[in-house]
């Protein structure tokens, strides 16, 4: 009975439909070891806030191997490492502020979505504002350049007016020659 219905459904799904049901049950079977490998991080907490203030800082805080992920959302050895840092400073009574600190020091400005505002970290800051100013410039530089149409002299208007009229002509003789 199984198998009259797949020779059925094969009928109707063609080649190309078996090929995909196929390649997605594979890529299926292939993918469980990767999604039963990510880490799930069991911490107790001393008091309620804890929790909140961990979670708050594991997602403020960047990870250092990863682009742009926050070592809340990351799988990597040093985003585990960080995180039991982080749970182990809330544990030694640090403020977060003293945490964010902590972790700056030790790994640059990077692990910080928000960086302070430097001499050294001046240039992220003024980037955007520069790239805005730069694109606003080109953009009335070009408006600036579109030309302008220029009066026709006598001659030229003359010469115009001969060309449409040769121009009407041979239109009007291809239409008469079509009817």
């Amino acid at each position: 009975m199984r198998c009259a219905v797949f020779f059925r459904a094969s009928r109707s799904l063609g080649v190309f439909g078996i090929l995909y049901l196929l390649v997605s049950a594979v890529g299926g079977l292939v993918s469980l070891p990767v999604m039963a490998a990510s880490t799930v991080d069991t911490f107790s907490f001393v008091a309620p806030d804890h929790e909140e203030r961990y979670r708050g800082l594991i997602a403020e805080i960047r990870c250092p191997k990863c682009q742009n992920v926050n070592i809340a959302g990351s799988d990597a050895p040093i985003a585990k490492d960080l995180r039991v840092t982080v749970h182990r400073l809330l544990s030694d009574g640090m403020s977060d502020q003293e945490i964010l600190d902590f972790l700056q020091a030790r790994y640059g400005d990077f692990v910080l979505y928000d960086p302070p505002m430097r001499s050294n970290t001046l240039v992220l800051w003024l980037m955007p504002l520069l790239g805005f100013v730069l694109v606003i410039g080109i953009v009335l530089r070009m408006a600036r350049r579109v030309p302008q149409a220029s009066e026709l002299s006598a001659d030229d208007a003359l010469k115009l007016q001969g060309l449409l009229d040769r121009s009407a002509l041979g239109d009007r003789s291809t239409t008469e020659n079509n009817t």
